[in-house]
């Protein structure tokens, strides 16, 4: 993607690129684009970045939900939970 290739040649010396350091340049700079800016970025990605993009949306928001429900820890009972005999 053009945008981030602009940003990472124009942050590159000037952060650490730790996730933090990530983190808040992503929500500064989403915080300053408007609906229209966002539909734009997206019309100008390719189709493999439109899949990237959308899979990592539905893989991180899948995470959350199944993390919020604990859904692993109702799923498999540990060994003292389940009935041996």
């Amino acid at each position: 993607m053009k945008l981030v290739d602009e940003i990472y040649e124009f942050y590159r010396d000037k952060l650490s690129g730790d996730e933090e350091d990530i983190d808040i340049l992503t929500f500064a700079l989403l915080e300053e684009m408007s609906y229209d800016d966002l539909l734009n970025l997206i019309k100008e990605l390719d189709k493999q970045e439109l899949y990237n993009l959308v899979g990592i949306y539905l893989i991180e928001s899948l995470k959350g939900k199944f993390a919020s429900e604990d859904y692993g820890q109702q799923r498999a009972p540990s060994l003292q939970q389940r009935n041996i005999h």
